[in-house]
């Protein structure tokens, strides 16, 4: 293989991963998930009774000791070990994220964990006949050797905990994650502590059992439990085993030193803004560099290529760069990035080159697929909403700086929930206002409906806390809402932590001035009339008014929206007659 075909080679994927290896360890981790949660809901049913535990554990078993079970769990098991070592034997340092080193070190510590129970349930079932039913199991681990049942619930804690890494940073991308997230995560920490609820509650019945003489006995019989001899078998199995695991770890450790002794026997350099450079043995990743020399360097994925928070602009040295990988060039098709823009995950540079960091260090997730020109920075046709809440001096005097920031907090809590579900970014909270752009990644039409659609869940959302506030506030709390839709040019602006998602243009002035409007016309919403034939909405049946606003050429057409509820959107007519009904009543500007 010529130079340039080894260097492509690396560049398969993060730390030298190919597509085909990352698609096995997700399948083969996602058997794994799927096995510990099985198992783990089969636990909880101890809370109902230890009979409803063996009912579960009968189709529990029909799953995964059936031919086809077996197969893919024994598959996953070995795909996945083969694959974690892999991992570390490409690994060119150990400096990474605390969740992803939390992740490597629990993934390691689970065959020290599982050999003995593996082999003391499914390898005595297969050799010798042992029924380690649930009666016999806990009877030996929470009566007779109550040590491996705490080792049994830190297997479980562990598995499970390390096996919800791999899915949070699987999921994380995903653009409905965020919106899912916290019922995910409520889950996640629900289901483990029904698990060893379930089981505790099994033990106290085992407990209860174990007083009528002769059931012990009896209990052991019936699960054909092994003898000394057969006993003895296992445990030298299971030392085998792990033995094995431990060669495997020490093998691959060695490896990985002798190879990283060949490759500081050729260096190269990548220079960073500010005359920053870093040398690094060739075969380094560009984002390998940043982590070496602690230079700040996002990657939501943990350098797996599967999103473009990483990306760099190369400067200097493109013309020697190794071409990108399908899975590369497919992540930065999708975010528009120039030919000059690669991912940093991705990207193992065979000769000097200088780099330019596009991201924030501490990019979050739900950034992490924007398309390129918002992160540089582009015209592009966007819907702004402004909305600020009514007479909050009065509601703020006479009240602690605890209350204010609370009932604050409240209400952008409500309204960021507001926009968020109806495909919006909010961009900014100042005061008591808010700002939030719609558009930047979905079509001008789109943008204006959901904009709208925002402004009424705004709306209700705030009647609804003004109801749960009833006994803090004198008065219904109020907003006002500006809609204003154009080009503006979009980017990421600040520096450091402060850099957020942001536009500025007179499409953003004009949104800001149309809210100011809300005042002089004691109304809920105020959009501009090409926000509503973008949106597709009749508002002929709303006052029409022509405003100038400062520094801009011509006066705007405005439509005065008195009550939201009676703008009629598309598909949401018997919604907001529904709302309409519920309410009562108006909650006024």
């Amino acid at each position: 293989m010529s130079r340039q075909g080894k260097a492509t080679a690396r560049n398969a994927g993060p730390r030298g991963q190919t597509a085909l290896e990352r698609r096995a360890r997700l399948a083969s981790g996602l058997v794994l998930f799927t096995f510990v949660l099985t198992h783990l809901l089969n636990h909880a049913l101890g809370l109902i009774s230890l009979d409803a535990m063996e009912y579960g554990r009968i189709l529990f078993l029909s799953l995964w000791r059936s031919a086809a079970g077996t197969t893919a769990l024994a598959a996953a098991i070995l795909v996945h070990l083969a694959l974690a070592l892999r991992s570390i034997y490409l690994r060119r340092h150990f400096r990474m994220p605390v969740w992803e080193a939390l992740q490597l070190l629990l993934g390691l510590s689970i065959p020290l964990l599982v050999i003995g129970h593996a082999v003391g349930t499914r390898l005595a079932h297969e050799r010798f006949g042992y029924d380690d039913s649930y009666s016999a199991l806990i009877l030996l681990i929470w009566k007779v050797r109550p040590d491996l049942g705490l080792q049994q619930a830190l297997l479980l804690l562990v598995a499970w905990i390390h096996g919800c890494i791999g899915m949070h940073f699987w999921l994380r991308i995903q653009t409905w994650y965020a919106r899912w997230s916290m019922p995910l995560y409520t889950l996640a920490v629900l289901i483990p502590v029904l698990a060893l609820l379930g089981f505790s509650q099994a033990g106290k019945e085992i407990e209860t059992l174990a007083v009528h003489i002769g059931w012990i006995n009896d209990t052991f019989a019936a699960a054909r439990f092994p003898d000394a001899q057969a006993r003895a078998a296992l445990q030298e199995t299971g030392r085998a085993v792990l033995n094995t695991l431990i060669a495997a770890l020490v093998i691959t450790l060695a490896l990985r030193s002798i190879r990283l002794w060949r490759e500081r026997r050729t260096a190269i350099r990548v220079s960073y803004p500010g005359g920053q450079t870093v040398t690094v043995p060739l075969g380094y990743s560009v984002l390998e560099c940043s982590r070496r020399a602690r230079i700040g360097h996002a990657s939501v994925c943990g350098g797996r290529g599967r999103c473009s928070t990483c990306r760099v602009h190369v400067t200097a040295g493109q013309e020697a760069l190794p071409e990108p990988s399908a899975q590369e060039a497919r992540v930065l098709r999708r975010v528009g990035a120039g030919p000059d823009v690669r991912l940093a995950c991705q990207l193992r540079p065979t000769h000097d080159l200088s780099v330019y960091l596009l991201m924030p260090a501490t990019i979050p997730a739900s950034r992490a697929l924007l398309q390129q020109g918002a992160i540089t920075g582009e015209e592009r046709e966007i819907c702004v909403l402004f909305a600020d809440i009514r007479g909050f001096t009065q509601i703020s005097e006479r009240r602690l700086p605890y209350d204010v920031v609370y009932i604050l907090n409240r209400y952008f809590a409500a309204t960021g929930a507001a926009i968020e579900r109806s495909g919006g970014i909010v961009n900014q909270f100042t005061g008591d206002g808010v700002m939030a752009l719609f558009g930047v990644q979905a079509k001008p039409e789109a943008s204006a409906l959901q904009s709208l659609e925002a402004a009424r869940a705004m709306i209700r959302a705030i009647a609804t806390l003004s109801a749960e506030l009833k006994a803090e506030l004198l008065t219904p709390m109020r907003i006002g809402i500006g809609i204003h839709c154009g080009p503006a040019v979009v980017g990421l602006m600040g520096h450091g932590a402060a850099t957020y998602l942001t536009a500025v243009g007179d499409t953003v002035n004009t949104a800001s001035r149309l809210q100011d409007q809300t005042k002089e016309f004691s109304c809920q919403l105020i959009i501009s009339e090409p926000v509503a034939s973008r949106a597709g909405v009749d508002v002929s049946g709303f006052p029409r008014h022509e405003i100038t606003v400062r520094n801009r050429a011509g006066p705007v057409a405005i439509r005065i929206i008195a009550d939201v509820e009676a703008l009629q959107l598309p598909g949401t007519q018997a919604a907001a007659h529904t709302a309409r009904s519920a309410s009562g009543s108006r909650t006024g500007p």
